[in-house]
């Protein structure tokens, strides 16, 4: 069985991963809404793969479905009542539309793609903010991501102490591509907000490789010592991760005219995880 001290390496290192998010702002600070879309629902796909192969499957060969629904529930719960104080995600929205619909005041580059109008393309952009708008945004949206880490992180350790070392990795993964976005919706306003590139990367990082291998080592250890607490744990953490993917990732990447791209890219992630539960799980 995978140690303590690997489990934490590994989620450390997909918490780190956030990090390479921040990266695009060292050139530019706009990038194609159908690659930013298509990388969301890719990353929703592989999530919601993970939380079914990696948390509820085994949850369930290993306990009684009342356990992981049970579980399912709080971690459901414990996501939405996180963002019910804490600002969503989502980058920026205009005042008049609600989440969801299309983003024209933010930082992704609009490639004028299906539902984007000639009156959206000439409207002002987010340079038009001022600086202490774009550093409250840039620290509400920090918070944010680093509160959603702590599921994530579960997960992580969750997934190891259940044996299932390849589905493990595999969760870690999956993590670690969501994870490239939710950097890029951090970096971005910190970097417009005067914050310098080489301290947007490194608070970028830290929102995600400080709270994923803490809370690694926590789902872990409570797995390992408290017997028979998997399944209840596992299905916390699917339900958490799952309320992530529908209440941020698919509304966040189903606003730019790009849904059949995100919608793809989603089959695709979970596809991907289907053949990691049935090719590379030992």
């Amino acid at each position: 069985m995978t140690s303590l001290g690997e489990v934490v390496v590994v989620a450390a290192i997909a918490g780190c991963v956030t990090g390479l998010g921040a990266l695009p702002v060292l050139v530019t600070d706009r990038v194609s809404h159908r690659v930013y879309d298509g990388a969301l629902g890719l990353a929703a796909g592989i999530m919601v793969g993970a939380a079914v192969f990696a948390l509820i499957v085994p949850g369930l060969e290993l306990g009684s479905p009342s356990e992981v629904v049970a579980g399912l529930l709080l971690g459901g719960t414990f996501l939405l009542s996180v963002n019910a104080i804490l600002p969503h995600m989502h980058l920026r929205f205009r005042r008049d539309r609600i989440e969801g619909t299309a983003v024209v005041d933010d930082p992704l580059q609009d490639d004028g793609g299906p539902g984007t109008s000639e009156r959206e393309r000439d409207e002002p952009t987010v340079d038009d903010h001022s600086s202490a708008e774009d550093l409250r945004r840039a620290a509400l949206v920090g918070s944010t991501v680093t509160i959603h880490n702590v599921p994530e992180g579960l997960a992580v350790g969750i997934a190891f102490a259940s044996g299932e070392t390849a589905l493990g990795f595999a969760i870690a993964t999956a993590i670690a591509v969501q994870n490239v976005p939710d950097g890029f919706a951090m970096a971005v306003p910190a970097a417009r907000a005067g914050v310098s590139r080489s301290k947007t990367v490194l608070y970028t990082t830290l929102s995600g490789g400080v709270p994923e291998p803490i809370a690694a080592a926590i789902g872990f250890s409570l797995v390992i010592v408290v017997s028979g607490l998997f399944p209840i744990a596992a299905g916390f953490a699917a339900g958490a991760m799952i309320a992530v993917v529908f209440r941020e990732l698919v509304p966040s990447s189903h606003g730019h005219g790009y849904a059949d791209t995100a919608t793809a890219t989603f089959i695709l992630g979970f596809a991907l995880m289907l053949l990691v539960d049935t090719v590379l799980a030992v």
